[in-house]
């Protein structure tokens, strides 16, 4: 009998930078699976990214739903918590808004869904030396041999050898927010992201933890699930150290749920 593939809400974060949104929401709409719905996080941008989406939402065969709240800084906990309260279907497939898809990303995260499970894979970097280039032809295939990129071993998609990856019970240093999917039940489960963690980083390891600490298990997408993460300038890191003690304070006491988290936008 073969497995039912979950029906997916592909949910990405966003802040005021259109033209890297514009190549993720390109590379969306030409999945070789489609989401059921694309979700956008939006963390306070202007009006030339409500006016991009709009233009998108125009043809798009799927929902494009843009969910949005004022400007206060970086809020990203919080708009990706909304975000999700709104997601109509069973799994979620997270990336960032910097993000391009190889079109068969929705299909390997969906065909690697196992309940009681998370994923999550790799990327491969952009140069910021290429970017000119890549939004002049808005650019959004790559292979092993394209100009611009970095860490060409993660361009290669075999997926018979993904499933010689076995599922662990301990966050892996490898986990990013950037390509990443989960059961929605597991996330209200642990009430999502945590909004005490301020400013840049943190909030995707710290969930996952939770989850971890419920008995769910990650398991690494490698060969599968291609992403190309365009370059940006790092974030100020002026207060992750604040977030690292709420997140090692989730592992120590082994926290399941936290205050400030999904549960009010349900």
């Amino acid at each position: 009998m073969s497995r039912k593939i979950p029906n997916c809400s592909l949910v990405t974060p966003t802040y005021n930078w259109p033209e890297a949104l514009e190549l993720l929401l390109i590379s969306a709409l030409n999945q070789s699976r489609l989401p059921n719905e694309i979700i956008i996080a939006d963390d306070g941008s202007r009006q030339e990214t409500k006016e991009l989406i709009e233009r998108f939402k125009e043809n798009s065969p799927v929902p494009i739903i843009h969910v949005w709240h004022e400007d206060n800084k970086n809020q990203k906990p919080k708009i990706m918590n909304k975000a999700i309260a709104k997601a109509q279907y069973d799994y979620i497939v997270e990336i960032d808004g910097d993000i391009i898809m190889h079109k068969d990303f929705i299909k390997d995260h969906l065909e690697m869904a196992r309940k009681n499970t998370f994923l999550y894979g790799s990327r491969v970097n952009i140069q910021e030396s290429y970017l000119d280039e890549l939004f002049k032809k808005k650019q959004t295939k790559f292979n092993f041999f394209s100009k611009g990129i970095k860490k060409r071993g993660r361009t290669l998609r075999i997926p018979f050898l993904s499933n010689f990856y076995k599922k662990q019970d301990k966050r892996s240093s490898k986990l990013r927010g950037c390509n990443m999917s989960f059961w929605r039940e597991d996330f209200i489960k642990v009430n999502g992201f945590n909004e005490k963690l301020v400013g840049w980083g943190i909030d995707d390891s710290e969930m996952i933890q939770r989850l971890l600490n419920i008995g769910v298990k990650g398991k690494r997408l490698k060969y599968r699930g291609l992403a190309y993460h365009i370059y940006h300038k790092e974030q100020s890191k002026d207060h992750i150290h604040l977030n690292r003690e709420i997140e090692d304070n989730t592992t120590k006491n082994k926290i399941t749920h936290i205050p400030f988290g999904v549960e009010q936008y349900l």
